[in-house]
């Protein structure tokens, strides 16, 4: 066998083992870091009192009201938004062979910043559930000026031209929503939203997130292998009997759900779709059916660990995790870049 025959067969292996093994390794390490979270903050809370509060909740004691209404749904938004965000991109960057694809570079965030923007100038006492719709109303648009432009340059859509559609797109769509934001003097409210925070998240937020969060889950496991056939390109998935524009559509529908239900809780926080599914692929190989679960783990994970670590940066002051996860997702950006010039088109 030569070289040239055993590359593909290298590039396509899949690695179930390690898979399995991040799976529950990464489930047992969130439910520590779900439990770390809880005990940090502003007054430190020893791990028991958080395990008590949890299985003997006492409504007299301050702490156990601390960890049950105000830490517990941060953690869990952290982790919710972490595993929403990341299969987002893993779902985009296998629909579209895009390495670069990520709902923050694509569109979507500033497409769902648009429509907040309108809707805190235009209708300021409109409920969350609302504005969530706000959000997937707003991320749609982005992503249909994206993926339109991309299909109309001169040679059809290919990786570079859906980036730099996105970058554009992304840019008038704050632009826009910046003019909003200043001339209705609502910048303040759409500034806290831009920088991404999960801080004041509420049980309520949590019940109205979380089943959209899930049905999007489910949906990328459902078409996880579909997913895997188009990462090998249009011909091939079709040559396998997969209706590409139909799986196309349908993906695109669960992107918006995740990354809508995920903006429009904690704000636009950008690159875990970027980065996550990278290390996925790179840990567990090319397969959906394993890369999707082990990002949703693993979004979670550095979601919420950058929680805590906002929270310590500058105590008792929290730095934005927005504004954390920049700092590693932008050198990851220019790495890709540079790594993927020679063949992007």
């Amino acid at each position: 066998m030569t070289a040239s025959t055993q590359a593909p067969k290298s590039r396509y292996r899949t690695r179930p083992i390690a898979a399995t093994l991040i799976l529950f390794g990464g489930v047992i390490l969130l439910l520590f870091a779900i439990g770390l979270s809880i005990s940090v903050g502003a007054a430190n809370i020893k791990l028991g009192t958080v395990w008590n509060s949890l299985f003997h909740f006492n409504g007299n004691l301050t702490e156990h009201q601390i960890i049950l209404d105000m830490r517990l749904p941060r953690a869990l938004a952290a982790a919710l938004i972490g595993a929403a965000l990341a299969v987002a991109g893993a779902i985009m960057q296998g629909m579209t062979r895009n390495p670069m694809a990520d709902s923050g570079l694509l569109g979507l965030n500033s497409g769902a910043g648009l429509a907040l923007a309108v809707c805190f100038a235009f209708f300021p006492s409109t409920s969350f559930l609302m504005m969530m719709f706000y959000s997937f109303a707003g991320a749609a648009v982005g992503a249909g000026l994206v993926f339109g432009i991309g299909f109309m340059s001169k040679g059809g859509m290919t990786p570079v031209r859906l980036t730099l559609a996105g970058a554009a797109v992304s840019m008038l769509l704050v632009a826009l929503s910046e003019g909003i934001a200043i001339y209705f003097k609502v910048g303040q409210d759409l500034a806290f939203w831009y920088a991404g925070a999960v801080t004041g998240t509420t049980w309520t937020q949590i019940e109205i997130v979380a089943p959209w969060v899930a049905v999007g889950l489910v949906g990328a496991f459902a078409l996880s292998k579909s997913i895997t056939l188009l990462s090998l390109g249009d011909e091939v998935a079709t040559g396998l009997g997969q209706r590409t524009g139909l799986i196309k559509a349908v993906s695109m529908i669960f992107v918006l759900i995740l990354a809508g239900s995920a903006v429009s809780l904690v704000g636009a926080i950008g690159f875990v779709g970027l980065m996550i599914p990278h290390i996925a692929r790179f840990l567990v190989g090319v397969d959906y059916r394993w890369v999707i679960p082990s990002s949703a783990v693993l979004g979670s994970l550095l979601m919420v660990f950058a929680d805590i670590l906002a929270r310590m940066v500058n105590p008792p002051h929290e730095v934005p995790i927005g504004a954390l996860i920049a700092v590693i997702g932008v050198p990851f950006f220019l790495y890709l870049a540079l790594k993927q010039k020679g063949g992007l088109e």
